[in-house]
């Protein structure tokens, strides 16, 4: 008969079992998400430690207006006060609150198929005005005088008169309704968003155009911002009419090409020689004490 030998010594081994169960219990279980976070967690490469998303504008402000009884309620942007070539558009939106086009965002945001789209949902839909600031007005009053007096003449030119209006920027327009700016607006405000693609898109047809009558400088393609295409072909061609005189590149290229028109400027530092005529009609006495 075989015997077991552990049944020989109980009281010898069950201190040893106790002590393994003991530690067992004392152990903590790994629960299934911690087994699988350990496991399959996944590794952030070093500078991309997440996204963050932009919340698209909204038509929370014009609906506080709206529910105080003030309408109509417009927003006004404007595009190109950046190029060298090209006048300054703004437009003017009144958004219909029971008709607001999808996907209405700061132009900036959107491919130029989406802005197209929009553009024509928008004309659709809201009431909708364009004013022009063209190159020699942006000469005469400078590039912040004359968007200005653009966004103001858009905000004239709607179909019905606004009783408040929100303008993208920190200045505010002299307008007869209230005006308020709003920094960034093209990306919180949904009415400036809807005149930013306005005033995008008409811009950017205007460019084609003059893209046809002044061929060599690539309106087409960068809207007469200063990209080196444009500033290769300032330097080889020279400015066109449609370009900025005051503008730094522009006027070292009328230098070059047009210098009879460009005017010398008087160095008010420089030191130059003025001949005296004294007439000796008075004799002065050397010994005469002064």
């Amino acid at each position: 008969m075989i015997r077991d030998k552990s049944a020989k010594n109980p009281a010898k081994d069950a201190p040893r079992k106790a002590a393994a169960k003991k530690a067992a219990s004392a152990k903590p279980a790994e629960t299934p998400a911690a087994k699988t976070s350990a496991v399959k967690a996944p590794k952030v490469p070093a500078g991309r430690k997440g996204i963050i998303a932009i919340a698209p504008p909204s038509f929370r402000r014009e609906r506080a207006l709206i529910k105080r009884g003030v309408w109509p309620v417009a927003g006004c942007d404007e595009a190109g006060r950046g190029p060298l070539a090209g006048p300054v558009v703004a437009a003017a939106v009144i958004l219909d609150p029971d008709r607001i086009p999808r996907g209405i965002d700061d132009s900036k945001r959107l491919t130029a198929e989406e802005r197209e789209k929009l553009f024509d949902k928008i004309c659709a839909t809201a009431q909708v005005s364009v004013a022009v600031a063209s190159p020699s007005r942006i000469d005469r009053d400078n590039i912040l005088r004359a968007s200005l007096w653009a966004l103001k003449r858009a905000v004239v030119a709607l179909p019905e008169t606004p009783r408040h209006v929100f303008v993208d920027g920190r200045d505010r327009l002299d307008t007869e309704c209230d005006c308020e700016a709003v920094i960034g607006g093209d990306g919180i405000v949904l009415s400036i968003a809807a005149a930013s693609i306005i005033a995008k898109v008409t811009r950017d047809r205007l460019m084609c155009a003059l893209a046809q009558d002044c061929p060599g400088y690539g309106f087409e393609q960068h809207k007469g911002y200063a990209v080196p295409e444009h500033l290769d072909a300032l330097d080889r061609l020279g400015p066109t009419i449609h370009h900025r005189s005051f503008f730094a590149p522009v006027a070292a290229a009328r230098a070059k090409h047009m210098p009879w028109t460009v005017e010398p400027v008087q160095d008010l530092f420089s030191v130059t020689e003025v001949e005296v005529h004294v007439e000796a009609s008075v004799e002065i006495d050397a010994s005469v004490n002064l």
